[in-house]
């Protein structure tokens, strides 16, 4: 039965990265696999002779011996377990999300479009990749990529510059998101799951991260593409559409910003802290459109007034915009890894790993940690999505807290994508803003990512040894 829901594991994944060829949105196969892999694992229950307890990070004793009943027990225990954390995850993103959409029906990011007044390609590179990799830090890599990509089609007209800046914003919108806890959602999974905190991250990460993109920006200021100047006339440059733009911007990005901070003062998960600053941001949104809101019943004229107010509501308008399939995506590929760890396979194929591969790591904590490993899943994650990598990940090692580790695979899971314009979630979108061709990419930008990677990986290896 084991070898079945791998089969059924394998197929979905197929069908998730050729979801193009295909023409499938990756969302039925993600939820498809999900609900077939734990229906698989409830009907053979009793073929089972491991079952891995995610909660203890070890795998039951005796669990073979367990009668049916105490089987189906343990199984709904762990998939109401898997559900709770994969939900937290889910309702931090839909409120992360959900800031950035006020932020952006205000066209709060139109304050950072205001600030291009000259026309070196150089300058306009060194501009965007500072901006991609801080921004990336604050509203994840993702969010950052579709921003900035936005305020490229208004700078930069020719398409054929253009791409080339959308190539280097993907890797230092990627290594800007690393070193976050709330810039990738492979860190955030990391983050949310009490593997790694936000101080420990930073110290590890921010010098791996800046090289990772400070060095590919640097070689590709050398290159023919960045020579020159744009075409562009100071008056294209549109102004705010709303007198309230800056301030929706700063608050935003500062209610973001105030959720690590809430979850170390009070050590709940990151999710209440995002709901807190998602209510108070929606409340200036709401004050500042002069929203017509009730939540009584109303009648003629006053139920017109109510249902104009609500639908022209920057709030009800943001949830409308919310990317709700990577909402399910990820719902599906994180619950149908679960059914894979629970079965004890992914410890296993983690204890392979570590006797099959030469370890070069160094002891930490009494445990070898092989940096050959990590490496090697930060460049899987350009070619297999990095979320269900690092949920495996999370399966196979069981350290404790801020052991370098799991920085090195948030480092390599974050940056590691970068290498194929399929590998990350910046990468898809400014695939499908800016059709750019794969080939393309991996001729003209992978050896960059490649390079930046390598920096980054070699500069972690080094300062984890004088933290």
């Amino acid at each position: 039965m084991e070898s079945v829901i791998i089969i059924v594991f394998v197929m979905g994944y197929l069908a998730i990265t050729l979801e193009h060829n295909l023409k499938l949105d990756k969302l039925i196969p993600a939820l498809i696999m999900m609900a077939v892999c734990w229906a698989l694992v409830a009907l053979g229950v009793d073929n089972f002779s491991n079952w891995f307890d995610s909660a203890n990070h070890g795998l039951v004793e005796g669990f073979a011996s367990f009668t049916h009943d105490d089987k189906l027990h343990m199984v709904e225990e762990t998939l109401l377990h898997h559900l709770g954390k994969t939900a937290e995850i889910l309702v931090f993103l839909l409120g992360a999300m959900t800031i950035v959409e006020i932020i952006d029906y205000f066209d709060g990011f139109s304050t950072i479009k205001g600030y291009v007044n000259f026309k070196s390609k150089k300058k306009l590179l060194w501009m965007f990749a500072i901006l991609a990799f801080v921004l990336s830090a604050i509203i994840d890599n993702l969010t950052a990529t579709i921003v900035l990509i936005s305020i490229l089609q208004k700078i930069v007209k020719k398409r054929e510059d253009r791409i080339w800046f959308a190539g280097l914003t993907i890797i230092a919108a990627n290594a800007g998101g690393a070193f976050s806890p709330i810039g990738d959602v492979t860190t955030t999974m990391l983050w949310i799951g009490d593997k790694v905190s936000t101080g420990m991250l930073f110290t590890y990460l921010f010098i791996p991260s800046l090289l990772c993109m400070v060095v590919p920006t640097f070689i590709a200021t050398f290159l023919e593409a960045f020579k020159g100047e744009i075409d562009f006339e100071e008056n294209e440059v549109e102004k705010p559409k709303s007198i309230h733009s800056a301030r929706m911007l700063y608050l935003g990005l500062g209610a973001i910003l105030f959720v690590p901070v809430f979850k170390t003062v009070t050590h709940l998960p990151p999710y209440v802290g995002m709901m807190l600053s998602l209510a108070v941001v929606a409340t200036f949104a709401e004050i500042y459109s002069n929203s017509k809101f009730s939540i009584s019943t109303v009648e003629g004229d006053q139920a017109e007034e109510h249902t104009a107010g609500a639908h022209h509501s920057p709030v009800h308008h943001s949830l409308s915009k919310i990317e709700m399939p990577s909402i399910l995506f990820f719902l599906g590929i994180l619950m149908a890894v679960a059914a894979l760890e629970s079965l004890g396979i992914l410890f296993n194929f983690a204890d392979s790993l570590k006797q099959g591969i030469p370890l070069i790591g160094t002891e930490l904590d009494g445990t070898v940690v092989s940096d050959l490993v990590v490496i090697l899943l930060g460049i899987g994650s350009a070619v297999i999505d990095n979320v269900p990598l690092v949920a495996a990940s999370l399966g196979m090692f069981s350290e404790s807290l801020d052991n370098p580790l799991w920085h090195f695979i948030a480092f390599s899971a974050g940056t590691g994508g970068s290498m194929l314009i399929i590998g990350s979630a910046a990468g898809v979108v400014a695939m499908g803003m800016e059709k750019i061709d794969f080939f393309w990419y991996i001729k003209k930008i992978s050896w960059l990512a490649l390079i930046g990677f390598l920096v980054g990986s070699a500069a972690f290896v080094v300062i984890r040894m004088f933290v």
